[in-house]
This record gives C-alpha cells, structure tokens and sequence, in this order.
C-alpha cells in the first residue's frame, strides 16, 4: 500500500468529507473545597498539602456531597438551556490511573444532573449556531503526575514520576454536546466559538475562573470525518485537554486534515485519545479509546441520590445573570459600538471590566481606551488574562477622573497605572508617593519657560517672528525639565504669552 501523506489540504478535505464533531468540556468548580470531602479546592501549593484519607481513597473513609457544587452544577444547567433531573445519582467509573488514587472516579453515568439543553454561538461574521447540548454531569478531578528526568515532561524517557494529589477530588462539571454536524469548512471555527462562549457564560455564572492555562477549564475535541452524501458516523478521536481557543481551533483543524489523509490513502481511523503539540499544531496519538462498557460503571453505594426539589430549581433560575450575549447586545447599542469594536471587546475579555468601569464613574470611551490599549498590552506582557491584573475597574476610573481633572496628563496617567500594578496602593496614594501630581503653578511654570526660551534663543526668535510652530521645541524642554508633570497645553500659551 502507498505511504500515507501526513496531512491532506484543508480545502480538499472539505471538498471530499463533512466533519462531524463532539466537544467534552471539564470545568473545575470553584467551591470553596472539594467535591466529597473538605479539603481547600485550592490551585497549586505544596504537593500533597490538601488531601485527607477520603480524597485519598484510603480503607474505611467516607464521602460527602459538596451542597455548593450541586448548586453550581443546577445553575450551569439552567444556564445551558437544560432540563434539571428530578433524581439523579453517582456512579463508579472504573480505571487504573497512577493520579486517581481510588482506582475508580466518582462521576455521573445514565442519571446526569442536566440533560437536553443548547448554546447558541455567534460566529466572526454574525453567523448563529445552535450547539445542542447532550448533559452536563457532576464528578471529581484527578491528581496529576510529574515526569522528571527526560526531555520532553512526559513519561516516555523520564527518570521517574511524582505523584501530586492536591487535585484529585476537585469538584468538576463536564458538559457534553450532541454531535455537531452540518458546519463544513468552518468546523474548527465553531469549536473555537463554542468553548470561547460557553467560557464567558460560566464566567458571568461566577462558577468558576475558568482559566485554560491552570486547568480550570479544559476540551477534548472528539473529530470525524463522513465521505459526502454518506449518512453512516466515521471513526472519532478524541483529543484531550486542549487548553486555549486557538488550540482548540487548531487541534480540530489538523485532526480533519490528518484522518483526510489517512481515509484517501485507504486507511482506517482508530478510535483512540490524542493529545496537541502546541509547538507544532499537530496532534499525536495517545491510548486506545475505551467504551462505556470498559469502564464497568455502577451506581456509587456511599453517596445518596441527589433529588433537588422544584422550588429550589426555580429559585435558582432566579439567580442567573443576563446571558453575556443579550448583554452584549445591549451594551453594545447604549454605548453605540461597532461591530467591529465590540468584537474586540469580546476578545480581549474587557467587556465585563469596561462596564464596571462605567459603572464607577468612566465614560465608555475613556473605559475602553484603557482596558483594550495599556492595560491589555500589560496583561500581554506579564502572561496572564486581562482580568488577572493587580487593578480594579474602580482604580481605573479613578486615574480618569485625575486626567480629567487635570491633576494628571496621559503620560503620568500610565505611571499611576504602573504603580497600582505594582501594589503600591490606590491610585491617589501613588499620586503622592511618587510625586506625580501635574504642575500647575503659573510661577513655576513661568520659570521654566523663561529658562528653557534663555537656553535656546534661535527658537525664541523663530516664535517672536511669528512662527508659532517653534513652540514646541520650547514645550518640549519645559516638559522634560518637569519630568512631564507640567501641563502642555498651559505651557504654550506661556510660551506665546512671553514672546509677544
């Protein structure tokens, strides 16, 4: 048989194939402790420092439901368009994984907590897909382990491996759509879209941090591909925990033009786990995918059936907040943004802190031109989201409020900024500390001018004669000599005022 090609174009792979695609969303809760017991659900400290015998699967312990966490899982549920089950109860899903010190995970198998639900997508150009969503079920995390001495962090040529249990028992939903069929060429594009959404949504739901980078909320892409005008499902792979949009869209891509290549050549796809390069773009292959049936689930005898009444149900539906993208759309015309604009709101993940800037004193402009400019190339710069940064909405609004009371330019703005940044308290206490505060006394500003026209007397003589242009050589040394604390605009009309 001929050698199969690596990749096939993507063109030609939609040319010849209709993707099909099943995205499996982990999200961790971000409860107070964990799933069935009451250690700290806590991200990193010192390995091993939050576990106990229950979370430990020692002989003789016992587990306890996390009330928080069925809150959380209802309120995910509603949010997702879900029917809400009346009963429901654990499972064992049996495995053998190094970090899952039970030998089994306590999860949800046929009795999910929410089922029968949809998420609708907006796309780049405006474009609405509906995902349908298959259940969103209750379980707990893994530990993870740590491969040391090889090359790569993983286990192949490592030296030995280290067992970390801080996150084994962490509270997680994981949200399972239907297969999405029908999306053609722009399949990876609607993979992105969907995580990108339903990671705002639980962000706005206040359930989680959903940070992909730590964790907190992770994909497996399940890909396949169908020969156009077939009506039988191809083999899937799943990818698992994919851990960025891009990613996401990037791992759904290569995987079409890879099972492409190998259906063209007449080769078959195995049902396996893969895993992303994201050096590369590609995916490699992991272990053999395993069945329902493999994994021998039964009903967990230790835990009670969950039964949340119907009271409670719509008393939390009263709690949800408004769906991030009817917010957008009402923000998006109180505030009179383009479409364009908007988007780069959404991108940026400043929507949410632009409003609350708003909120606390901020004209929409001013708001976005911080949080999408300086503070978005400072969160770049420091590696982390937007949201993460060292400042508060509240801050923020108040430096603009210095700005427009002339109390600071632009450039001592961003100084105050950076000095909030840096922990060194409120935007009015870096102010004092650092001395920033704009001069604005005419006698010292008249100084300054009178030495800077004395040291440059071909420039006085250019503003004498009329050419008011030359000024600007003179406002420029004021500011200079003023470490930028002077006010421009009051400095030129000194400039002009003393050369008349």
């Amino acid at each position: 048989m001929t050698a199969v090609a690596e990749i096939m174009d993507y063109d030609d792979v939609v040319a010849r194939f209709d993707p099909v695609l099943g995205l499996e969303v982990h999200v961790e809760l971000h409860t107070n402790t964990k799933m069935f017991c009451s250690c700290a659900n806590v991200f990193g400290g010192e390995p091993n420092t939050n576990v106990c015998p229950t979370c430990l699967g020692l002989p003789g312990s016992l587990p306890v439901v996390n009330g928080k966490a069925i809150e959380s899982a209802i309120r995910i549920g509603l949010a997702l368009n879900c029917e809400i089950a009346e009963w429901c109860r654990f499972a064992r899903k049996n495995y053998f994984y190094p970090d899952q010190p039970k030998n089994f995970q306590t999860s949800q198998y046929d009795e999910p907590i929410a089922f029968n639900g949809y998420l609708d997508v907006t796309l780049d150009d405006g474009e609405v897909v509906r995902v349908e969503i298959e259940r969103a079920h209750m379980e707990e995390d893994t530990g993870k382990s740590l491969h040391v001495g090889g090359a790569t962090g993983r286990i192949h040529g490592a030296e030995h491996s280290l067992l970390d249990y801080n996150r084994a028992g962490v509270p997680l939903i994981e949200i399972v759509t239907k297969t999405i069929s029908g999306t053609g060429a722009r399949a990876p594009e609607v993979a992105r879209a969907y995580v990108s959404t339903l990671r705002e949504l639980l962000r706005a739901l206040d359930v989680s941090d959903v940070r992909m980078d730590q964790g907190s909320l992770r994909c497996d892409a399940n890909v396949s591909l169908m020969p156009k005008g077939a009506s039988e499902l191809g083999t899937r792979t799943e990818t698992k925990n994919v851990n960025s949009l891009r990613s996401v869209e990037r791992a759904v891509r290569f995987e079409m033009c890879r099972q492409g290549a190998v259906l063209v050549e007449g080769g078959e796809i195995v049902q396996e786990t893969r895993h992303f390069e994201e050096a590369s773009g590609t995916t490699r292959a992991g272990r053999r995918k395993e069945t329902s049936e493999d994994y021998r689930y039964f009903p967990e005898p230790d835990l009670v059936p969950v039964a949340p009444s119907r009271e409670w149900v719509e008393e939390l539906r009263g709690t949800l907040p408004e769906p991030p993208g009817e917010r957008r759309a009402r923000i998006q015309a109180e505030w009179s943004l383009t479409d364009a604009e908007m988007r780069d709101l959404v991108n940026a993940g400043a929507v949410g802190l632009v409003a609350a800037t708003v909120d606390a004193g901020a004209t929409p402009a001013e708001a976005r031109s911080w949080w999408v400019s300086y503070l978005t190339q400072q969160a770049n710069s420091r590696g982390v989201e937007l949201a993460e940064l060292p400042i508060a909405p509240a801050q923020v609004a108040r430096v603009i409020v210095l700005v427009n009371e002339g109390a600071l330019t632009n450039k001592l703005a961003r100084e105050v900024v950076n000095g909030v940044l840096a922990g060194e308290g409120e935007p009015d206490a870096v102010v004092e500390a650092r001395g920033l505060k704009v001069v604005s006394d005419d006698s010292a500003l008249e100084a300054a001018v009178d030495e800077a026209l004395a040291a440059q007397p071909d420039v006085a003589a250019k503003i004498r004669d009329g050419k008011v242009a030359a000024a600007g050589a003179i406002v420029g040394a004021v500011m200079k000599a003023t470490k930028g604390q002077a006010d421009a605009k009051r400095v030129r009309e000194l400039v002009i005022s003393r050369c008349s």
